[in-house]
């Protein structure tokens, strides 16, 4: 099969496409036909191996898995012994071993059954970026109805999909982009857009009981001036935190979180199969539309990467197999 390679760290030059063997679905595990893919910030920090605490995890010299992605959407082409819940023929959408590819295998607790309403490339853009802003605003933001939240990158990957998750459970979103993205935040559902080249949403004058970051450009003891007295500062990822641990910008802010009345905290998103369910269904009630900046064809992987590296980017980059 064609896939996605990638044997040592660097740019997107280090990535290629190969022909390599198809992967069998082992016990516990099924094997998808990709449909399609989507990349994120996460597949970046990988390929580079920065920063540079992620290779303890991904390998210290080279990475430990070869192919490249996470996300994908496809069709069950096989089931591995001891599994139940799915069966060939299957739409699915959730995280695979290396999705960059047209096979992969995955664990059935890390996919669920693709959303009715959206096609293949749409559900490749939910599982990380829909768990990440799901996890962030429910658990962490603890985002209640009638609470004030602010969304910062609001027209990214991430920020698209917490600004419809806030709304739908009841929050008043001010969404924060540049000036070109402001249509596209108001289309999503936000209350209020704000345009960060032309005001400082840290001057002050409107007060958040929720931050939720994805940017990671802005310190917490800058961000906590737009908080409630007890507010909470959601920092998404690593994003801002430095080469070596990319921890840096959260080890300040839990600092700083023991000494005001105010929560700044930060969270890793873990996705799994229950909350892909509930992504699933907020998005067959119309809660939820994942938006989709560009395409690329799974040769052209590289450049969809460094895309994201250059940043500023539109909703999410989908990949096509």
């Amino acid at each position: 099969m064609k896939a996605i390679v990638q044997d040592e760290y660097g740019t997107a030059d280090v990535l290629r496409l190969e022909d390599v063997e198809t992967p069998v679905a082992g016990r516990g595990e099924v094997l998808i036909r990709v449909i399609a893919a989507s990349a994120f910030i996460g597949d970046w920090h990988v390929m580079t191996g920065t920063p540079y605490a992620i290779r303890l995890v991904s390998g210290l010299r080279t990475p430990k898995q070869r192919v490249r992605g996470q996300d994908v959407a496809g069709e069950i082409e096989a089931v591995g012994d001891d599994v139940t819940a799915f069966r060939p023929g299957d739409e699915v959408f959730g995280i695979g071993n290396g999705t960059f590819a047209e096979y992969v295998t995955a664990r059935p607790d890390k996919i669920a059954p693709k959303p009715a309403n959206l096609g293949f490339e749409e559900a490749a853009t939910v599982p990380t970026t829909g768990c990440t802003a799901l996890q962030g605003i429910r658990d962490v933001g603890n985002v209640r109805s009638g609470n004030r939240v602010l969304v910062i990158g609001a027209a990214g990957g991430v920020g698209s999909f917490a600004v419809q998750i806030a709304k739908a459970f009841g929050a008043h979103v001010t969404g924060v982009c540049s000036t070109s993205k402001v249509e596209l935040v108001r289309s999503i559902g936000a209350d209020e857009v704000t345009d960060y080249t032309r005001k400082d949403i840290t001057d002050g004058t409107r007060r958040y009981d929720v931050i939720f970051d994805t940017a990671g450009n802005r310190p917490a003891s800058q961000l906590r001036r737009a908080l409630t007295p007890k507010g909470t500062l959601v920092l998404a990822g690593g994003e801002g935190g430095g080469r070596w641990l990319g921890m840096g910008r959260v080890v300040r802010a839990k600092a700083m979180s023991a000494f005001v009345g105010q929560k700044l905290t930060n969270f890793l998103a873990r996705p799994n199969g229950k909350d892909l369910v509930v992504l699933k269904e907020l998005i067959e009630a119309g809660k939820i539309k994942p938006v989709i900046g560009s395409r690329y064809p799974l040769s052209q992987v590289p450049a969809a990467v460094a895309e994201i590296e250059a940043g500023h980017g539109r909703g999410k980059v989908v990949i096509t197999v």
